[in-house]
């Protein structure tokens, strides 16, 4: 059940990435859902934080996370 509310919690997250300004907030909300999954799959904490703000700085870059006008 621990678990089930740390994945809840990181898709949540991954998906206001997405919703976000700047490269700077995506990486935060990135951050955040990336710790909170590798909490939730017993991994290294920092590494997931790190990877995860990657992934959400870069995410308009790679055309993920464009708004689509």
């Amino acid at each position: 059940m621990r678990n089930s509310k740390f994945i809840i919690a990181a898709i949540c997250l991954s998906a206001l990435a997405g919703c976000m300004q700047t490269d700077g907030g995506r990486a935060m909300v990135g951050a955040g859902a990336g710790a909170l999954i590798a909490d939730a799959t017993d991994n290294n904490v920092l590494t997931g934080a790190a990877l995860g703000a990657g992934a959400g700085a870069l995410c308009d870059d790679a055309g993920i996370c464009r708004r689509a006008y």
